[in-house]
């Protein structure tokens, strides 16, 4: 599958060369992101899911600073996937910080979240989440919710199979 590599989830300094757009996740628990990657990959998406593990590194990502600076290696995702319990900057900062420039104002953001608080994921939609998926228990539960919803994040994702 492109972009994807067997075994923990790979950093994005380890790609080279994408051929399309990709998704990028800032999730600081391995297992989570291994989880989401097979997830993806299940559930049809053929675009790279590129792992960043806190919202500094998202935001070097997003800006092409640092070790990100090569766009051809590290192009610009089409959708950020953003856990909000983070190291150094959570994803609430980062969405604040994304939402404020103008580069990334049309960048759809979905927050990943293990918890069901209302009060924290009206408050993510608030700062301009578009829209937020709480981790279903089991990993049939979570592709089903990808293949659901899937296409609303990103309508021009490409699908390796007819989603239903």
């Amino acid at each position: 599958m492109m972009g994807m590599k067997r075994g923990p989830p790979y950093e994005a300094s380890e790609l080279v060369m994408p051929k399309s757009s990709v998704i990028l996740l800032v999730d600081d628990n391995p297992d989570d992101a291994l989880l989401m990657q097979c997830a993806f990959t299940e559930a049809g998406f053929e675009k790279p899911l590129i792992v960043v593990q806190d919202g500094l590194e998202a935001m070097s990502y997003l800006e092409g600073t640092g070790r990100y600076a090569n766009r051809a290696a590290h192009p610009l995702p089409e959708l950020l996937l953003l856990d909000l319990n983070l190291p150094r900057m959570d994803g609430l900062e980062l969405l604040r910080w994304a939402r404020k420039e103008p580069r990334f104002e049309r960048l759809p953001i979905v927050i990943v979240t293990g918890s069901n608080d209302e009060k924290l994921i009206a408050r993510a939609h608030k700062l301009g989440a578009n829209a937020h998926l709480v981790k279903p228990v089991s990993f049939k539960d979570l592709v089903q919710a990808i293949r659901r919803q899937g296409g609303l994040w990103m309508p021009r994702a490409q699908l390796a199979r007819a989603v239903g």
